[in-house]
């Protein structure tokens, strides 16, 4: 998000008590930055193809129903991989024909959900599709129905992320031997079955890469068509995995770069004859969240500096584990949430769990932080807040939206509730305490 309205957000922020001593971490959401990049994502797609489009938001990477149904206000549906995550799109008003399921594992009892409420469904394997068989069969069904498969392209950066390697676990691998005659056997079998999935990975995926994934999987719905004499093949679901630039405030790259790369390499799926189907996650909300946390005490070590701060593995669980993968910028304000000034001096930034390695930023260049400063960790409205982690049984933050009202006034919109202590017992089996201890006690 642009800096002076992150500076004013957390000023206000501060201001206005969602940061606090009680309250010592809190998330922001830049709600006019997630319509903006709602809107590049549709005008980029819109100038490449004149086909149906349907951009399905990775639920994954921010699971808040207030979240889905500002993407669906922008005219963004829901990719979902759990029943979970499907309940949340229900809940945010996401009608089933906006909605993509997608997950390697799907149960009868998932599968049977989706196709009753017309959910576009996408097997991960021949098996699956077998499960399918026998579903439709006893139920016929409205659902759009898809195949996805593995292209092989290769590996990015990241390799937990990477899903079109050799050995992915994800979708048919389709240059294993025979597998592609067993996927056009597959499709020619079953006429329902009119689409082509492929996700090749996300952060850490060259573009090229990507695009090249993508350009396999329509030669093989070219291939299909071809066998079945017909466009068979009406749908390619290509995915998600747009890279997020963490290093600046500069968005790139571009959903519109993306999509003329596309055109590029693979000009005849966006010659009209193909409907779309698109499935990014954190290139859509990265840049816009921002997670704060006040430093609790500043001391030093071996001659470093150290910030311990309400901010660590709980929310930024990536980053803590693999700091070379996910590294984090980090912003410093003062006390009253302005702008930090100062010499830059190298220090850490801990995190409150109880393990060394709980650190947010190592020897990181800043203006010397001191007790009741605030930090920033920028550029974590994905896969950070929204998807915690119960370490220490530290609280999930308080989540809150805010809208740029002008003459510097900000004003906020509450996304999720702080945890209660209370809340923390409840999930945590706090009413079935004698469980374990008492005879039949439930």
């Amino acid at each position: 998000m642009p800096f002076d309205r992150r500076d004013q957000a957390v000023r206000a922020a501060v201001e206005q008590g969602l940061l606090s001593e009680a309250q010592p971490v809190a998330a922001l959401l830049d709600v006019a930055g997630i319509r903006a990049s709602a809107a590049a994502l549709r005008a980029a797609f819109a100038a490449v193809t004149d086909a149906p489009v349907l951009h399905a938001f990775a639920v994954k990477a921010a699971p808040l129903v207030p979240v889905l149904a500002l993407l669906r206000a922008e005219d963004i549906g829901a990719e979902v991989a759990s029943p979970g995550e499907l309940a949340l799109a229900r809940a945010a008003g996401v009608p089933p024909s906006l909605t993509v399921l997608d997950s390697p594992a799907k149960t009868p009892a998932e599968l049977r959900e989706a196709l009753a409420l017309g959910i576009a469904v996408n097997a991960d394997n021949l098996s699956e599709l077998e499960r399918i068989d026998a579903l439709v069969t006893a139920a016929p069904s409205s659902s759009p129905l898809g195949l996805r498969v593995n292209p092989q392209v290769g590996g990015g950066a990241i390799g937990a992320l990477s899903t079109a390697t050799p050995t992915s676990k994800f979708g048919v691998a389709l240059r294993d031997e025979g597998a592609r005659d067993r996927v056009v056997r597959a499709c020619l079998d079953r006429p329902w079955l009119t689409r082509l999935h492929a996700h090749s990975g996300s952060q850490g995926m060259p573009l090229t890469l990507m695009a090249q994934g993508i350009r396999a999987v329509y030669e093989l719905a070219e291939e299909i068509n071809a066998a079945a004499r017909r466009q068979q093949i009406d749908t390619v679901d290509i995915g998600g995995g747009l890279p997020v630039n963490f290093a600046s405030d500069e968005q790139t790259p571009t959903f519109a770069q993306y999509a003329q790369l596309l055109k590029e390499l693979a000009p005849g799926l966006l010659d009209g004859r193909y409907g779309l189907v698109t499935e990014f996650g954190r290139s859509l909300i990265a840049k816009h969240g921002t997670l704060l946390a006040r430093v609790e005490y500043a001391k030093s070590a071996g001659g470093r500096a150290i910030a311990v701060t309400h901010a660590g593995v709980q929310v930024a669980t990536r980053t803590v584990y693999d700091p070379v993968s996910w590294p984090l910028r980090i912003a410093a304000y003062d006390s009253e949430g302005r702008p930090k000034a100062g010499a830059a001096v190298e220090q850490d930034i801990a995190g409150p769990a109880c393990f060394a390695g709980d650190l947010l930023a190592q020897a990181r260049p800043l203006p010397l932080l001191e007790q009741g400063d605030v930090i920033a960790a920028l550029d974590t409205g994905a896969y950070y807040f929204s998807n915690h982690y119960g370490y220490n049984s530290l609280p999930r933050p308080g989540v809150y939206g805010f809208f740029d009202e002008g003459d510097a006034a900000v004003r906020f919109a509450t996304v999720r509730a702080p945890q209660s202590t209370t809340e923390i017992v409840a999930e945590s089996g706090g009413a079935q305490h004698g469980a374990l201890v008492t005879p039949g006690h439930a």
